[in-house]
């Protein structure tokens, strides 16, 4: 019987719904715990993330102008899909990791419940955020949170999948638009969750992903003015104090990197971190 050969897979980026290539043409190979080959992986370029930006501007407006039970909607129907595709994380989780099984399957439930928890907050997470603001006079005064628009993200490095999901998650929970660079030695988990969320009901370009090197991408994200937000939560081995003053430069909202084993877990700041709230003024009936 003849043996058939393989098909190296190249990994594409995730940019505006589609897969393009990198427009360098660059590519690295993704390599096993134990240095086995595994696939080819897009290297994302400078113009590769301007690219990403620009197709996040263009697709924010729908998402945050989208009621808040529709956003849940849509986030539920991706955590449905990822668990459908379970088995298939699970086995690029342990090619890339080198962990068993159970320790991969026990990541991808996390994933899903995770993405499953932020889905519910976001029909309820203004009337936490937000308030009914007392004033001396006849109105009424409240205070609700509206998304900041595009967040650059970089993501945990040592998670294939978890870190990713905690990452981008909370950022679309109020509307916002994402542009996330995937951890580098795991790249091929981003890629898989960017084809979850092309086949589910996120609008193109809402995430975008790149793959590629985080010290060579993260700097034109943090300084690129249509950026408004800034998440360095898996930038701890940069330089992120010049990636701090490249976005002050333009006003970018930035959440500094964490340590910790579970670095980006789940809670309701990482959503409201990623908000700016508008204060509304209006007159009370005198009838």
């Amino acid at each position: 019987m003849t043996q058939r050969l393989t098909v190296p897979k190249t990994y594409k980026l995730f940019v505006g719904g589609a897969f393009p290539r990198s427009e360098s043409g660059r590519t690295y190979e993704v390599r096993s715990a134990r240095g086995a080959f595994l696939a080819n992986a897009a290297l994302a370029s400078r113009k590769d993330a301007r690219d990403a930006v620009k197709a996040a501007v263009g697709a924010g407006a729908k998402w945050a102008g989208a009621t808040a039970y529709n956003r849940g909607q849509v986030l539920y129907r991706v955590a449905e899909i990822l668990d459908g595709r379970r088995a298939q994380f699970v086995d690029e989780i342990v090619a890339q990791t080198g962990v068993s099984a159970a320790v991969a399957g026990a990541e991808v439930d996390e994933a899903v419940d995770r993405w499953v928890w932020y889905a519910g907050w976001c029909d309820k997470f203004a009337q936490v955020a937000g308030s009914l603001n007392p004033v001396a006079g006849p109105y009424f005064d409240i205070s609700v949170p509206e998304p900041t628009g595009v967040v650059g993200i970089v993501a945990p490095q040592d998670s294939a999948l978890l870190g990713l999901v905690s990452a981008v998650a909370p950022a679309l929970v109020a509307g916002n638009a994402v542009v996330v660079v995937a951890s580098e030695r795991y790249p091929l988990s981003a890629i898989s969750l960017a084809e979850v969320l092309a086949t589910s009901d996120v609008p193109g370009g809402v995430v975008n992903v790149l793959t590629g090197s985080p010290a060579e991408i993260a700097p034109w994200l943090a300084s690129h003015p249509e950026v408004h937000a800034l998440d360095l939560v898996g930038a701890g081995d940069l330089d992120w104090v010049d990636l701090e003053i490249a976005a002050a430069e333009t006003l970018t909202r930035v959440l500094r990197p964490e340590r910790g084993p579970d670095a980006a877990a789940p809670s309701l700041h990482r959503i409201t971190a990623f908000t700016e709230t508008k204060t509304v003024w209006h007159t009370k009936s005198l009838v």
